[in-house]
């Protein structure tokens, strides 16, 4: 083993590496880098596993301080920094958000003690915000970038930039550039994350991260976290495959997690792990540690074998074989794209799925429906956050049983990115190729208001990954799905908004990530679709042309127009309607029927048809506005 000397060089000390790291990569050897941070600190200081551990750099160095030193007794040639966290997003959580300069400050100092005057390299870690970036979240990658920026400029004086633990490509080609704007001459090493099914979380495959992360300029990309060096060689020959040229590093778990007695234990030794970097060098890898679980015994067992004068014959990587194109025909129009591209007025109506399992009330109401003419009916999921079946399976019946096509009602909310595209993919398979999608009712309203009620995807962005991504065979990651899907995709449209140009900034994004259609907020005074009209024209210099089914909901009393009026957001009903339901009585259920069949009319030579909405279940109103609309 190569023992390195460590001198207590004081709290500024600043060591400079008699080699770079570029240069030393290409000595025939492997660079070696430390192992885990967190879970050893965890161990040690006895802190819960989500304490804030870059915070020990302010409140216990000598903690931090004594596990860097053991990393460089156990002979690194790169020390990473306590920093991952370390950024004013997740230091924020623990209180901290003002300390991002002192805690990266004081992080590096600690790790410059430790190293003292031994040929070790100082890496400064830099790990994600730990909330999503636009589209998938609100963060804007501009505002991301600054946060990373803030953070690197506190990391002054390490030799190298370490990006760590990124599951999301995408902010890591963002941290990549601010690294690049605040340290240019200090090289970065980019470390990709994937889950067990050796994609990233976004779904993207390794060789398609390695590739952007080379042609971003990285000068080492490679992968940490993730599994164990099993999985991790894995990836690694991807990107090998991906990218030959490309500088390689590996920095394994050791196996899975386990919580055993309240504290995370992993299981693989460090024997395994000596084993485990014989067989990463031998794929090429130049620079090789060890994350979550790896101890400095795992780190010198590593180093006994990068020291052996006769280092394992290389592994062939085979190129990547091409996968064949489909010969399957285009898929037809669904019945909806048809009708929208021959400009033919078309009636949908809304039904929701029963809340038990008995669907024998759902296919009356639409067979009622389909008999007075309807063209399609719309499925609702969980309105209001109220449980009711499966809007898929309510879907799928009423297709295989009452022979309409169906608009499926796709939320955002309370989806994660893997159970969407699973959705999606499913949705299809059963036939249901129309979709609306929202961003859906907060579960705060409805009957389990504890329920989780996060979303990794705005409705813009899925409406882009349904009509940019899947409609022409990948999927999110860009990873190829077969067959194109062959989705007519809607979205939501309020003309009638009191802030018209956030309406139409929201639209704009919508129409761009392609949109094929829009369901419009119920209208009782049309001439308000002409002033929305006039105010997309004069934004865009163009007519507005996204096919729009305008809201038409058959009011039945006063009592629920005034609930209307007052209680749901963008519905605003005229006096004089007021007034005909009051004049009506005990007939203002007919009254709302013929007011729905005149706005019908007022609204169809400006929108592409009518989304019949009925109140309480009173489909047999529906049915008289659609028998009105149809004939």
């Amino acid at each position: 083993m190569t023992h390195r000397t460590v001198q207590d060089a004081g709290p500024t000390a600043t060591a400079t590496p008699t080699r770079p790291l570029l240069d030393r990569l290409h000595s025939g050897t492997p660079l070696l880098g430390d192992g885990a941070t967190g879970t050893m600190l965890h161990l040690r200081a006895d802190l819960p596993s989500d304490a804030c551990f870059e915070a020990l750099v302010l409140t216990a160095p000598d903690v931090v301080l004594g596990l860097h030193r053991d990393y460089v007794a156990a002979g690194v040639d790169v020390l990473s920094t306590n920093t991952f966290a370390a950024n004013a997003v997740q230091l924020r959580r623990h209180g901290h958000a003002d300390d991002v300069e002192a805690i990266n400050r004081a992080a590096v100092d600690l790790a410059r003690t430790a190293i003292g005057d031994a040929d070790v390299l100082l890496a400064g870690t830099v790990g994600p915000l730990g909330v999503p970036m636009a589209p998938y979240g609100r963060l804007s990658a501009e505002e991301a970038k600054g946060f990373f920026v803030q953070q690197m400029r506190a990391l002054e004086g390490v030799d190298v930039i370490a990006l760590e633990t990124f599951g999301d490509h995408g902010e890591l080609l963002t941290a990549l550039a601010a690294a690049r704007e605040v340290h240019p001459d200090v090289p970065v090493i980019a470390h990709a994350t994937f889950a067990r099914d050796d994609r990233t979380v976004l779904g993207v495959l390794p060789g398609r991260v390695a590739a952007e992360l080379h042609a971003a300029g990285a000068d080492v990309i490679g992968v940490n976290c993730s599994g164990g060096p099993a999985q991790i060689q894995r990836l690694i020959e991807a990107m090998r495959r991906s990218v030959p040229d490309a500088r390689l590093s590996a920095y394994p778990n050791a196996g899975f997690a386990e919580q055993v007695g309240g504290r995370v234990l992993y299981p693989a030794t460090p024997q395994y792990f000596a084993q485990a970097t014989e067989r990463l060098r031998a794929v090429g890898v130049q620079l090789v540690g060890g994350c979550c679980g790896t101890t400095p015994e795992h780190i010198a067992a590593m180093r006994t074998v990068l020291d052996d004068p006769t280092p394992p014959a290389p592994i062939a990587i085979a190129a990547p074989t091409v996968a064949p194109t489909s010969d399957a025909p285009t898929l037809e129009p669904t019945e909806l794209g048809y009708r929208l591209a021959k400009r033919q007025f078309t009636v949908t109506v809304e039904l929701s799925p029963p809340r038990g399992h008995d669907t024998a009330r759902l296919l009356r109401a639409a067979e009622l429906l389909r008999d007075a003419g309807a063209h399609l009916i719309d499925v609702a999921d969980s309105p209001a956050a109220r449980m009711r079946m499966s809007p898929w399976a309510a879907a799928q019946v009423l297709q295989s049983q009452v022979g309409l096509e169906t608009i499926l009602h796709f939320p955002t909310r309370g989806r994660n990115l893997l159970r969407v595209q699973g959705d999606l993919l499913a949705a299809h398979a059963l036939g249901l190729r129309n979709l609306f999608v929202t961003m859906g009712d907060p579960t705060r309203i409805g009957d389990f208001p504890e329920a989780m009620d996060a979303f990794d995807i705005a409705p813009s962005a899925l409406i882009g990954t349904i009509a940019g991504r899947m409609n022409v065979g990948e999927d999110l990651g860009g990873n190829d799905i077969g067959r194109p899907t062959g989705f007519t995709v809607g979205c939501a449209l309020n003309m009638f908004a009191d802030d018209l140009d956030h309406e139409l900034d929201v639209l704009e994004r919508k129409m761009e990530a392609g949109a094929h259609f829009a369901l419009g907020q119920a209208v009782f005074e049309p001439s308000r679709i002409s002033r929305f009209l006039e105010a997309y024209e004069a934004r865009h210099g163009r007519p507005f042309d996204l096919p729009v089914l305008m809201g038409i909901m058959p009011l039945f009393g006063t009592r629920q127009a005034r609930f209307l009026h007052e209680e749901v957001p963008g519905i605003v009903i005229p006096k004089a309607i007021f007034e005909r339901l009051d004049a009506a009585g005990d007939r203002a259920p007919d009254e709302g029927v013929a007011i729905a069949e005149e706005l019908v009319e007022a609204v169809r030579p400006l929108v592409a048809g009518a989304y019949v909405i009925p109140a309480l279940g009173k489909y047999e109103l529906a049915a008289r506005v659609v028998a009105s609309a149809t004939r």
